[in-house]
Parts: C-alpha cells; structure tokens; sequence
C-alpha cells in the first residue's frame, strides 16, 4: 500500500508538506502543491478515509448534485470533480435534481442524512439566501451562473465576458447579422439571461444595435437548437452568424443548417459556449467559449475542504478564467 512517506519522497517534500496539501491547509506554495498532487496521482496514493473518518468524524464523501447526468457538460463535470475530490481522498456520490427546487432541496437534505462531508450543487432555481437558515454549518458550494450575493461559496463562469467575446469573434469574422440562438427564457438572473446579456453588449461594444428578431428563443437541447434555427430561416430574417447559449444547442444549430442546405462557416458561422469534449470532433468542429473546468471542479472541492476545516470563514465568490477555442464552425 503506498503511505504518504511514500508520496513525500517521490514529490521531494516533507511528510508533513503532504499532510498539508492533501488537507488544504495554508503555508504550501502552488508550485509544491502542484508537485505533491502529481506525486498523488502517480504514486496511487489514497487516505485512509477510515481513519480520517474515526479521527474527524467525516465520512470522507461529498455529494455532487446536477441538473442531468445525461447531459454532456455535467458529464464532464463529473468526471472532473472525481479526479480533484480523489486526489485529496474523497469520494464522491452524484446525485440528479432535474433543475427543479424540489430536486435541489431534496439534494441538500439528503446530503445531510447520508452524512455526507459536503456538497457541491450545481444549482438551477434553488437561492441560499432562502434555505441557508436550515443547513447549519453544512459545507456546500453552488456551481452555476445565478447571482447568490455573498451568501455562499460559490464557484461561477464569465458567462458575460465570454459570450461577448464569441460575438465580437463573429464581428472580426465579418459576420453582419448574427443571431442568438438562447435558453427558454430571459427573465431573471440566471445562464440564459447572462449569456444573452453578452451577446448584447459584444454588439454594442461595435456600434450594432440590438434587433430582436434575430434572438431565438429555445430549449437546451440539441433539438431545440434544430428547431430554433429553422424557425429563425422561415421567418425570413436574414442572418450570417449565430452565437448559441451552449454547446449543446450549437450541435443542433449546425444540424438544423444543413437541413436547410446552409453550409457552415461559409454560409453561416457558428459558436458555441462550453467547450464539451464532443465540440472537438464535429464536422465542422464547433468555435467554443471554453471555461477552465478543471480549475472549477479543483476549486469547488478546495472550498469544500477550507470549509470543513473552518466553518465560520467567510463565503467566496469565484469565476473560472476563459478562452475562446477557435474551430472550422468559423474559420
């Protein structure tokens, strides 16, 4: 069995420099820390969560609760969030809410009766400024693109910046119309209304006014971004350009347009937002604005860890850094 000896002479360090990254506490610069976890995931090393557990009362699992496990990016979220929860000996149980607030409380309450060491929550409707009261001192940090104020732990995207930045990637492109295809609705503060929040202000940012016959309406599936599109050519307005809500709405933006006999980029460009795995492999590959997901998933188990260790400390807000992977959708 590899012991954290172990691990300490392969990364160059201490035992007790090991013990602090694997227990997130303060003192260890990123470059050590960073070569104590590849020493970890090297070596194979895990905790004694038994141990742990009799020490610390903890059970070693944190719970991770997502809209669907059938959609692409919670996926890969979840593998992402596995690999960073192991890496400091937990273990992690997915749950699915639906995105509905019975679903999320529901994730909440069970968390708690299963003991569980904290929860991460990608939360749709749910706001702790109304639930908090009955979670204690419970670590949980939400994922999503709602505005929690400063009432949480809270790990979010440049959902404005980046969906600006993939509009005036299209304006750079030469695209003079450019659509949007978005979510079901945009009211409320919430990843629809912030991505189109964007996609407005990247047109603006060139002296474009907003024309609203352009913004489609539509769900998040692949379906809806099919549908969307071919309702948005049957109206008759033109467009060379489409800035979609998510990858996965993009997917189906594409397939909608060779349905229609339109070709893309030469007819109309196409960007997406997420950067799923899939995105690279399409024909065309898909544009996407790509969020550090790893850098979200480590840093959401960072904050539940810090948590754990001082359940009195303030809640932080973060946003994952972004770039924009350029691909044959409009090239």
């Amino acid at each position: 069995m590899v012991t954290m000896s172990d691990v300490a002479r392969l990364a160059g360090v201490s035992k007790m420099t090991v013990s602090n990254v694997v227990n997130n506490r303060a003192g260890v610069s990123e470059p050590v820390r960073l070569r104590v976890l590849d020493a970890i995931q090297q070596s194979g090393y895990r905790l004694n969560v038994n141990a742990r557990t009799l020490k610390a009362g903890r059970t070693g699992v944190i719970g991770l609760a997502v809209p669907g496990v059938d959609q692409a990016y919670f996926g890969m979220l979840g593998a992402l969030v596995i690999e960073a929860a192991q890496a400091r000996g937990f273990h992690v149980a997915i749950e699915q809410t639906g995105g509905s607030d019975t679903g999320e409380v529901e994730a909440v309450a069970q968390s708690h009766k299963l003991q569980f060491d904290g929860l991460i929550l990608s939360a749709v409707v749910l706001d702790p400024r109304e639930q908090a009261h009955s979670w204690g001192d419970f670590p949980i940090v939400m994922l999503g693109e709602r505005d929690f104020g400063a009432s949480i732990d809270h790990v979010g995207m440049a959902n404005e910046a980046g969906t600006r930045a993939a509009t005036e990637h299209l304006i750079a492109q030469g695209c003079k119309r450019i659509a949007n295809v978005t979510g079901w609705t945009l009211e409320g503060v919430h990843v629809v209304s912030r991505r189109y929040q964007g996609y407005v202000d990247g047109l603006a940012a060139h002296g474009i006014g907003l024309d609203t016959s352009l913004v489609a309406l539509s769900g998040m599936s692949m379906e809806d971004g099919r549908r969307a599109v071919r309702r948005l050519h049957a109206s008759g307005v033109p467009f060379d350009g489409v800035v979609a809500v998510t990858d996965t709405v993009a997917l189906g933006v594409i397939r909608g347009l060779a349905d229609l006999g339109l070709r893309v980029p030469e007819d109309v460009r196409v960007v997406g937002f997420d950067d799923i795995p899939e995105s690279a492999y399409t024909t065309p590959a898909l544009s996407s604005v790509s969020p550090d997901h790893r850098w979200m998933a480590e840093k959401a188990v960072d904050l539940i860890a810090a948590r754990m260790e001082d359940p009195t400390r303030p809640p932080e807000e973060h946003t994952a850094p972004f770039e924009l992977k350029v691909r044959e959708s409009t090239a």
